[in-house]
């Protein structure tokens, strides 16, 4: 194996951080990201993110470019194209959002490529790491490099691709712990490649018999996941017309060995909202229009709707006055106990009522105040006293709805919030049933 690897890791969010931190155990890393803001806290030890553990980012940080060519292992960040020339494997770990008509967002990735190639040398590795559909690493990404670099594709350098698992806030399951799917341009690559992903991996590898191999199955991954919660979301909605609880159907047919524990709910973030579209576009472009992905998108793209209806509807059943009503919104981030906001539906449940006229007040602590409002235009909350303080003021909340599950929220004193009859709306299903009037 190969020992005099300097890595260069392109994109330094929820998946680059952890995997330069990661490699950095073991080589030589240049952490790369085009926000300054991002790396002067990097270079502190500082992760906005909380994906890395702040004592295990210490013991491999490094703030000298010129030691760290010399050190057998460490990790030095910048916002310099210029600092990751040393490097002889470059790793792209950059954005592949879609457009507002939903179709795939290769900018990010076309330019990260745009960089690697005006410092790629012969016998250079490129690894990509983004979801991308079939093809985009060979068919885009290659020809860019190709032409910055001046080199020839599997000649002089050599491509892979290793789909990201990052699950974001899981602090049980880290990068070490789950399964790397890898993959490279030519077979000798591919086992070159697999063989570094392996020396830092805990729990093994699995190489891909080709890159368009890797690329389908993160691809289908998050496409399958996505369709499966469509499913008990359309479920909910036909509960729902049956007055039937979903969480008392589910937690019954739970009972059976094979019943897959689906639950319905807010479907949002950087993955499973957005990968199927992946898919989605690049089978048309072979003639195929996808039914199911997309009826699935779809209808998990409509609960946020769906539930500001079902909470109107419960406000009425108990007569409470629908406009100019006070309701308190438990979370704005797209999952539980993660400060990650990119593409969170529960900001659509925010908009959904405040169409109804309801003042909305969205209190989330592991949300950036600062970030929501850039992002969303939506004034948040982040510190508890604020919330109480705010309750008093008015009396209490008239409904309080629960978006996102933080664990400090299960525990929250609710009642100390709520207006004399006030009502709580659990959309994820995790508060104690008797507190509350309604749940998804």
């Amino acid at each position: 194996m190969n020992t005099s690897y300097k890595i260069a890791i392109i994109g330094l969010g929820y998946v680059g951080l952890p995997l330069a931190s990661l490699f950095a155990t073991k080589y030589p890393v240049i952490g790369y990201d085009i926000n300054a803001a991002r790396i002067e806290d990097l270079k502190k030890g500082i992760d906005t993110t909380n994906e890395v553990d702040v004592e295990e980012l210490n013991k491999v940080l490094n703030n000298d470019l010129d030691v760290l060519a010399t050190a057998a292992n460490g990790l030095y960040f910048t916002n310099e194209p210029q600092d990751i020339q040393a490097a002889n494997v470059y790793i792209v770990t950059v954005p592949t959002p879609v457009d507002k008509n939903n179709r795939p967002d290769l900018i990010f990735l076309e330019k990260a490529s745009e960089l690697v190639g005006k410092f790629l040398t012969a016998g250079d590795i490129v690894i990509y790491e983004s979801t991308v559909y079939p093809g985009v690493t060979e068919e885009e990404c290659v020809p860019v490099l190709e032409k910055n670099s001046g080199l020839l594709f599997n000649q002089d350098f050599y491509v892979g691709y290793s789909p990201e698992r990052i699950n974001p806030g899981d602090k049980t399951r880290k990068l070490a712990d789950i399964l790397k799917v890898t993959s490279g341009s030519t077979p000798e690559v591919g086992l070159k490649i697999d063989a570094l992903y392996a020396t830092v991996i805990k729990a093994g590898t699995h190489l891909a018999p080709t890159i368009k191999v890797a690329e389908a199955a993160k691809v289908i991954e998050n496409s399958q996941r996505d369709i499966n919660i469509a499913f008990v979301n359309e479920l909910a909605k036909i509960f729902s017309l049956m007055q039937i609880d979903t969480q008392d159907v589910l937690a019954a047919a739970s009972t059976k060995w094979n019943f897959l524990p689906f639950k319905p709910g807010l479907v949002g973030g950087h993955c499973i909202g957005v990968d199927p579209f992946y898919l989605a576009q690049k089978a048309q472009e072979f003639g195929y229009y996808s039914e199911l992905i997309l009826t699935a998108r779809r209808m998990n793209d409509s609960m946020a709707n769906f539930i500001g209806s079902e909470i109107i509807k419960l406000m009425i059943k108990n007569d409470l006055t629908v406009k100019k009503s006070k309701v308190l919104q438990l979370g704005i981030t797209f999952k539980e106990n993660c400060p990650d906001i990119r593409n969170s539906k529960a900001t659509e449940v925010t908009r959904a009522l405040a169409e109804y006229g309801i003042n909305v007040v969205v209190y989330d602590p592991w949300a950036n105040v600062q970030e929501v409002l850039e992002a969303y235009q939506i004034t948040s909350i982040s510190q508890a006293d604020a919330v109480f303080n705010l309750a008093k003021q008015i009396n209490g909340f008239d409904v309080i709805v629960l978006t996102v599950a933080h664990d400090m929220f299960v525990d929250f004193d609710l009642d100390g919030l709520l207006a004399t009859n006030g009502l709580i709306y659990d959309v994820k299903g995790v508060l104690p049933k008797q507190i509350i009037s309604g749940r998804l």
